[in-house]
């Protein structure tokens, strides 16, 4: 795809990108604990009570139970079931949605501990554009259904959230719901809450596991010293990626206390010319980082915070290294990068895992290999990415993304790096400021060990419950 490989150049331009994923430790509750002043309930129904049917229709409702309102891109509602075949690839559908069904996201995960009745999830989200519910208010129908790719007939019956009997929407544990991470609504098949630290097949001890950098971006502001001191640069420098003429702008890299952790908040703003645009990036000064697991939890968002859409703006984590000479065989570069309006040939959402081997600035020629998903992004999501001997993994929000060749593993160590940035200024010309965010919760990265998602998550619980806030055990070069 060439027209997204040449946002390549950002790397002889010193750019960078980086990861981040979160979780707290907070473990699941039942559905009655919401009479103890718990946020969110979850009502549940089914249109196809048989025990198989041509597809599964778990019809679902969010309840605001709390005092306060709650933003919808903060829910994650997860479904148990059982896979009827070994690599059985479902599909997720929305029939129709009183928030529309364009606000409302559909992804697959299987879980670590498979039960009797479950070893997969369905994970319901939702983007910017379903809003906030306010307190006693609820999301109206959500008529949702998944099947198999081949259409072939699915068993529900011994599916753990499948409730035959249940033909009218009323509450359901056996569905759980996170908000901003924590579990607060249900129980999940034993062994995997979402957010449990304490799953004895996970680390749970911070430093047991060897070399590794946890970040949770508790910093006052992009000055702190101790942001230098723990190795990252907000960065000030000109060049690209993005518009010509763009300033990347330290000061609007800023921090905040959402829901008890401490949050990263990246601003990028723009009316209209490369003058007036702001871009911004944080990126590890130290490139040695190589083979492990790197994870982070990011917030993309569709709309600006204010002002019109439409900008060809780019949301990202990756690491990377510098192409020391055009076709250099020991270059590496891996990212995740959201497209939430488009561009690269785009015309709507989309977001890319892309894996570099190297490539050739002019003329242009590029080695890499990606994977790509049309959807909205909208949200917070657990990105996760592994690099071992024989393969690069990518996951998002605990799902199997993408698996790229040995052939673009790294030969040298790279930078982690997280930055927002426009692509062009094609996609909205007008001349009326507007300004977007991009948020992280925490990065972690694991020196030469492949971790699964649900252990990333553990990982990241036991250094919150031991109060680190940071740590680089990582050694140089």
């Amino acid at each position: 795809m060439k027209s997204h490989a040449k946002s390549r150049l950002r790397a002889a331009a010193a750019a960078a990108v980086t990861v981040a994923l979160g979780c707290t430790a907070l473990a699941a509750v039942p559905a009655t604990a919401n009479a103890a002043g718990e946020p969110i309930a979850v009502q549940y129904r089914t249109s196809a009570s048989g025990a198989t049917a041509d597809q599964s229709e778990p019809w679902l409702k969010v309840r605001n139970t709390g005092s306060g309102s709650v933003q919808l891109s903060d829910v994650k509602v997860r479904y148990y079931f059982k896979g009827d075949a070994v690599g059985e690839v479902y599909r997720f559908a929305c029939s129709w949605a009183v928030k529309g069904c364009g606000n409302i996201t559909g992804t697959f995960g299987t879980l670590a501990h498979p039960t009797a009745t479950a070893d997969r999830y369905l994970e319901i989200g939702f983007t910017s554009g379903a809003g906030s519910l306010a307190p006693g208010a609820d999301t109206g129908d959500m008529q949702l259904r998944f099947y198999r790719s081949n259409w072939q007939p699915l068993t529900q019956s011994d599916d753990y959230s499948f409730g035959a009997g249940s033909t009218a929407y009323g509450d359901w544990s056996k569905v759980t719901a996170q908000l901003g991470g924590a579990t607060v609504w249900g129980t999940a098949p034993e062994g995997n809450d979402p957010t449990d630290p304490t799953d004895p097949t996970d680390p749970t001890d911070p430093g047991e596991d060897g070399p590794a950098l946890f970040d949770d971006f508790n910093y006052s502001g992009h000055s702190d010293p101790q942001i230098a001191a723990h190795g990252w640069s907000v960065r000030s420098n000109a060049g690209g990626p993005g518009v010509p003429g763009a300033t990347w702008a330290p000061d609007k890299v800023t921090f905040a206390t959402q829901s008890g952790n401490s949050i990263m908040n990246l601003e990028t703003s723009t009316a209209g010319s490369g003058e007036s645009t702001k871009q911004t990036e944080i990126l590890t000064q130290s490139m040695k980082f190589r083979n492990g697991t790197y994870a982070a939890r990011v917030k993309f968002d569709d709309a600006p915070k204010s002002g019109p859409d439409g900008d060809h703006l780019v949301q990202t984590f990756f690491t990377i290294n510098d192409l020391k000479a055009p076709m250099a065989d020991d270059y590496a570069e891996y990212d995740f990068e959201y497209l939430p309006n488009g561009g690269w040939g785009e015309s709507g959402n989309i977001l890319y895992t892309t894996s570099w081997e190297t490539y050739r600035p002019d003329p242009w020629e590029a080695v890499n290999q990606h994977t790509e998903s049309r959807q909205s992004y909208a949200g917070w999501h657990d990105l996760v990415v592994t690099i071992d001997n024989n393969a690069i993994t990518y996951y998002i929000d605990g799902q199997l993304f993408g698996t790229h060749g040995a052939a673009y593993l790294p030969e040298r160590g790279m930078s982690i790096n997280f930055n927002q940035w426009l692509i062009d200024l094609a996609g909205q010309t007008s001349t009326t400021p507007r300004a977007y965010d991009q948020q992280v919760d925490y990065v972690l990265h694991v020196k030469d060990q492949v971790l699964t998602p649900a252990q990333v998550n553990a990982k990241v619980a036991a250094y919150r419950t031991a109060g680190t806030t940071f740590q680089d055990t990582v050694p140089a070069g």
